[in-house]
């Protein structure tokens, strides 16, 4: 490989490429972006997510050629700061989130990002799904604090948009190793199920569905009900439920679904929303691990980013998206995980094949934090 950095083609993996690309300091140029396509090059919702990491990182370098089709990136350093930024409407706020989870604690001050735009859509994660799971995970590595928090201000559904999030993160020195390698088992249930510009009661009949499917199995269920008014509802109506299960080691498991954006594809009743997203729930749990399969790749991440130390993680079924992310860890932190399948025995009961994920971390430390 060549000292200019790597080269990759095509529009896929677009985040995973930016993100690592900003961590490790390796530039990146990726062509032929939909070059067969009738609308070439670049989404807006890509040049969104670009602008985004030119506003956290400073003297990034990024050229892209007059169709779109070819995109030069060569990282600055992680400032952080106050950010505010307005996420194109085509992907959920949680497409950028994602992506700012992975940097937020290397950065030189503390993050504060407000970012406007469609905070729950079937698409991406949405902001509960991640203010429950993604959070607790970065704790688990030692990335906590006061200032650690996801807030909610407005909801905004597809298409429309109009929500606001606000996320704060401190700054961490270095990621300390982990070991999780057994989840337990699932002691409680938590749910938010939220609605906007619809009738209240739309809340209530996904909570009740949802329930029907879920107290077969454990009686510590609950589900808020999260009823946004007037300017805080957004600019669509929609609504749609979030579950989370907890186990013994406080390890999180989730699943979630919201309804169709206004005028695309056929509308749900909250009844089948409440029970399919439950079902979705049983067989996050039958994959089970102790990351659930929406954050394997920022478990991975942070372990690839730890101290020169091993960590475990059991994982369920990697997803294809997880797979990919391992390659780009292999192409730009020269990493490479030891992968165990543990298959359970029939008599445990303990869902679908596993997969112990071990590494040692390359000792990845925050170069911008100022030793005080």
């Amino acid at each position: 490989m060549a000292s200019h950095g790597l080269a990759y083609d095509g529009c896929n993996f677009f985040r995973q490429r930016l993100v690592l690309s900003t961590l490790s300091g390796k530039r990146v140029k990726i062509k032929n972006i939909r070059s067969k396509d009738d609308n070439p090059g670049l989404r807006d919702f890509e040049a969104s997510l670009i602008r985004l990491l030119d506003k956290v990182t400073n003297g990034s370098i990024i050229e892209i050629n007059q169709t779109g089709t070819v995109l030069f990136y060569q990282p600055g350093l992680l400032y952080g700061g106050s950010v505010e930024h307005d996420c194109n409407l085509q992907r959920s706020v949680g497409y950028y989130l994602e992506a700012l989870l992975m940097l937020a604690p290397f950065m030189k001050t503390s993050l504060k990002a407000t970012l406007r735009g469609v905070t729950n859509d079937p698409r991406d994660p949405t902001v509960d799904m991640l203010k429950s799971t993604a959070l607790p995970l970065m704790k688990k590595f030692g990335i906590d604090g006061e200032g650690f928090d996801l807030k909610v201000v407005k909801r905004g559904m597809a298409p429309g948009g109009g929500g606001e999030v606000v996320f704060t993160c401190p700054v961490r020195r270095t990621i300390r190793p982990v070991q999780l390698t057994d989840p337990a088992k699932i002691k409680r249930i938590r749910g938010v199920a939220y609605s906007v510009r619809v009738s209240p009661q739309m809340a209530n009949r996904i909570v009740e569905s949802a329930r029907g499917v879920l107290n077969q199995f454990i009686p510590d269920i609950y589900i808020y009900t999260d009823h946004m008014k007037g300017a805080n509802s957004g600019k669509s109506p929609g609504f749609g439920l979030t579950l989370v299960a907890e186990t013994l080691n406080g390890s999180f498991l989730s699943a979630e679904m919201s309804s169709m954006p206004q005028g695309q594809g056929d509308p749900k009743l909250p009844e089948d929303l409440g029970r399919d997203c439950a079902k979705l729930l049983l067989e996050e749990v039958h994959r089970g691990g102790c990351v659930d399969s929406s954050n394997q790749s920022l478990a991975l991440l942070l372990m690839t980013l730890g101290q020169q130390d091993v960590s475990k993680v059991l994982l369920g079924p990697l997803s294809p998206y997880t797979i990919e992310f391992l390659r780009h860890i292999r192409d730009f932190f020269q990493l490479m995980f030891k992968i165990e399948v543990q298959k359970p025995s029939e008599d445990e009961r303990k869902g679908g094949d596993k997969v112990l994920m071990t590494c040692v971390g390359v000792g990845y430390s925050n170069i911008n934090k100022t030793i005080k």
